[in-house]
């Protein structure tokens, strides 16, 4: 099986857990990064959970998992430790039209969750298909000692020029060449070494445009 990779935005929509383990716990958390409204269902929480719930950040539903708990959401993730449960989870989103992903198992699932690399608005997803998150957790390690923060800077940077450069209304293509003839530079290594100075001067002597960095 192949998936098609992209990338949802899940700000306050309804999406729900099943489990309250260690595992549910973190698909819970990376929920709430990304701005979902998170209902958990389960009897048992982590301490970490709890803390979430009290916190009022989740909606807790203290039961045995019901396929009514479902309606409406957004998306569905399976993390019990039960397999005829988390079958009856997946057969019961699918035959709603809700996306589903049980956990370490693939066959069961909509789609799969890659593990994640973050820089600020940078995210770069790692993927093996489900068939080992052990190598794409290895290679997400790998890839943060390649994009480090100064990729954060760098993306706050261009976002900066762009809005500058939209409303000049240049041709996409001009606005290209200047995009790619800033990345291909050696801006970089000046905002790695906090040198604003020539990261400003790049920028001006491509775009003619003035930035506003490390102030």
């Amino acid at each position: 099986m192949k998936y098609y990779p992209l990338f949802l935005d899940i700000t306050d929509r309804r999406c729900v857990v099943i489990g309250g383990g260690d595992v549910a716990e973190r698909k819970v958390a990376r929920l709430l990064d990304f701005g979902a409204r998170v209902a958990l269902v389960g009897k048992t929480l982590t301490p970490g959970l709890e803390t979430m719930k009290e916190n009022g950040r989740i909606n807790h539903i203290a039961a045995d998992y019901d396929k009514s708990f479902i309606d409406d959401a957004f998306l569905v993730i399976g993390a019990t430790d039960r397999d005829d449960i988390n079958a009856k989870i997946s057969r019961d989103a699918q035959d709603k039209g809700i996306l589903v992903n049980i956990v370490d198992d693939p066959d069961k699932c909509d789609f799969v969750l890659p593990s994640l690399l973050t820089q600020g608005d940078l995210l770069i997803a790692v993927s093996t298909g489900g068939k080992s998150p052990a190598l794409a957790k290895k290679l997400r390690e790998e890839m943060e000692q390649l994009f480090g923060t100064e990729y954060q800077t760098l993306l706050d940077v261009l976002a900066q020029l762009r809005e500058k450069l939209v409303v000049k209304g240049h041709s996409s293509h001009e606005n290209r060449r200047m995009f790619e003839a800033v990345v291909h530079s050696d801006i970089l290594t000046h905002i790695r070494d906090k040198n604003w100075d020539n990261v400003k001067k790049i920028i001006y002597d491509i775009t003619g445009e003035k930035i506003k960095v490390g102030d």
